[in-house]
């Protein structure tokens, strides 16, 4: 349930950091106009290798093309839709506008055409009204206990929070994250991952003590084994994985990056529960996310 077996991915033809997004993503990083095309080939051959790798661990991998030059930040589907057992998929509302036009028609009808889908919500028109929730991006969902985790940011409004987990029967766990400079967070999947058996988390950047010690009960509840990451860590993107289900088991996908930024004693607990897949996208990384934000699960039932 938590580890789907499939993603999408999409691989851009015109990558880059998008200026539009950098004023609350302390991930992100600028980089010289001029570097652009250089930057987009390097982004299209790191999505096609993250994509080989995965599907030699047995993943299923919908890979669609984008060509558009009006969007910069297409790599991270997993902000504009989500899917869910039973056939639901949720569409979302974005909060930069340069981010809109990355929802695709082809892709949801990809969805309805080798899975079981009974509905698709569509969220996107709280934007009219200035609410947004950016996915995955902007929740940490735990499925097996049907849990919502948020950090609070502009990109997590209460109010389609509490929409959301109405309409797909999560509760929602709101807290306040922000690094040591006192900058807020901006995605709760840079955080935290929470897998079948464990959960990574940046626990120390939970500002409030008592709600950080309810956030981790609730994460250890099922019986996970918790792997706490310290802040140089985050920034490393070591809590921007996901649990994927192989061909022989199940996987946790990272970057390189994050994987080289993690200790012996850290790796050695993952790999009692899941096999280390890291990808190389330092390019794509530029832009404020990594390897989670770059794959949106598919929790459907095939046809």
């Amino acid at each position: 349930m938590q580890a789907p077996s499939a993603v999408v991915m999409i691989r851009p033809h015109h990558f880059t950091p998008n200026p539009a997004t950098a004023a609350d993503n302390a991930f992100q990083v600028d980089v010289p106009a001029d570097d652009s095309r250089l930057l987009a080939a390097e982004a299209y051959r790191e999505v096609t290798a993250a994509s080989v790798a995965l599907a030699d661990a047995g993943i299923t991998v919908h890979l669609f093309e984008d060509e558009d030059t009006t969007t910069p930040d297409s790599v991270f589907p997993n902000n504009w839709f989500s899917t869910h057992s039973g056939g639901h998929v949720a569409i979302y509302p974005m909060h930069s506008p340069s981010r809109r036009t990355e929802r695709r028609s082809d892709v949801i009808e990809l969805l309805k055409h080798d899975y079981r889908v009974q509905d698709v919500i569509d969220y996107s028109g709280l934007e009219y009204d200035d609410v947004f929730l950016e996915g995955t991006g902007a929740m940490v969902l735990d499925h097996a206990s049907r849990i919502a985790y948020a950090a609070r940011s502009n990109r997590a409004d209460p109010i389609a929070l509490e929409r959301f987990c109405t309409n797909f029967g999560y509760e929602p766990m709101v807290f306040d994250a922000a690094d040591s400079d006192a900058v807020r967070i901006y995605h709760t999947n840079v955080l935290m991952c929470i897998a079948t058996d464990f959960a990574l988390i940046g626990a120390e950047l939970l500002t409030d003590e008592r709600r950080r010690q309810q956030v981790l009960d609730r994460i250890a509840a099922p019986g996970r084994e918790i792997i706490t990451l310290r802040e140089d860590q985050v920034r490393n993107f070591a809590g921007n994985a996901i649990e994927l289900r192989g061909s022989a088991g199940r996987v946790l996908a990272l970057s390189s990056r994050a994987y080289r930024s993690l200790d012996p004693a850290q790796i050695g607990t993952i790999e009692q529960y899941a096999r280390l897949v890291p990808l190389d996208v330092p390019t794509i990384e530029l832009a404020g996310g990594s390897v989670r934000c770059m794959l949106a699960g598919i929790h459907l039932d095939r046809r």
